[in-house]
This record gives structure tokens, C-alpha cells and sequence, in this order.
């Protein structure tokens, strides 16, 4: 059996710029912890579906 990969606060560092966005969405509606523990699977699909929008909608902004 495969083990979970849980990305611990301090590995958030090695993570490219997308996935450090992803945590951070993440972290910002509350489901950081359960990510956290239990993995990315546990997610609902609207829960999934609302941090990729946040994220394409952060990248399509023009940056000052």
C-alpha cells in the first residue's frame, strides 16, 4: 500500500509557485488542515473546483 504524501508548513518552500498558490487558496477557505492530514482526495469537487478557479483567476490578473 502506498503511503499518504503529506507536505508538512516547512516543505512549502521547495513547492514550484502553483502549488505554493494552491496552499495558500487552500489555507485561505479553511480546508488547509484536512489537506494537510488526510490529503488532497478528501476534498469535495466543488471544494476542488473553488480553489482551481481562485487560482485561474489570480494568474489571469495583470500584475501591477
Amino acid at each position: 500500500m502506498k503511503k499518504k504524501e503529506i507536505i508538512k508548513k516547512t516543505d512549502l518552500d521547495q513547492l514550484s509557485p502553483k502549488e505554493k498558490m494552491k496552499y495558500e487558496i487552500a489555507e485561505e477557505l479553511g480546508l488547509l488542515d484536512r489537506v494537510l492530514t488526510d490529503g488532497w482526495k478528501t476534498l469535495s469537487a466543488k471544494e476542488t473546483g473553488r480553489i482551481g478557479g481562485i487560482m485561474t483567476k489570480r494568474m489571469r490578473k495583470p500584475k501591477p
